[in-house]
């Protein structure tokens, strides 16, 4: 069963969305972005979006962090799927479903970036766990912090 955050509210017609998110570490920073849509206000983002066509979530990921980003990343652990109903900034109500992958960054080619709105920004996780947008990136980021403690945190084996 997947996870569903958000709350659909009474009398909206939600979109179903087919959406990939996706967390890149470096140097104990994640990688967000920064959105700002003018009147429409700033937030921060996982980077990532709606899958295209035929897309993979894999081939989505890749796309949608060089379009946000400039990055060039490589999926590496689908970490969960979870469902978000949010209003787009065009007041379109949407159900972003799908997974959250860990990525490794392999990297950077600035002329892939396509979303002048949208500005990498590296956060530390718990400044990223509080300052995201959506209650669904959050808790991505909650999971991998609690993965990665679990793994640091076992006996090492002979």
């Amino acid at each position: 069963m997947k996870l569903q955050f958000g709350t659909a509210r009474p009398g909206l017609d939600y979109i179903h969305r087919p959406a990939v998110f996706g967390i890149a570490e470096r140097d104990g920073r994640l990688a967000c972005v920064r959105v700002d849509r003018g009147e429409g206000g700033v937030y921060y983002d996982l980077p990532g979006g709606a899958l295209d066509g035929d897309e993979t979530e894999q081939q989505a990921l890749v796309r949608e962090f060089a379009e946000e980003t400039g990055l060039i990343i490589q999926p590496v652990d689908r970490l969960t799927e979870a469902g978000q109903y949010f209003l787009k900034s065009d007041g379109a109500a949407v159900n972003n479903v799908g997974g959250v992958w860990v990525v490794s960054v392999t990297g950077a080619d600035p002329s892939t970036k396509q979303e002048a709105d949208h500005e990498l920004v590296w956060m530390e996780p718990l400044r990223a766990l509080f300052s995201l947008r959506h209650e669904a990136h959050s808790w991505a980021v909650a999971r991998w912090l609690r993965d990665r403690h679990a793994a640091a945190s076992e006996p090492q084996r002979r």
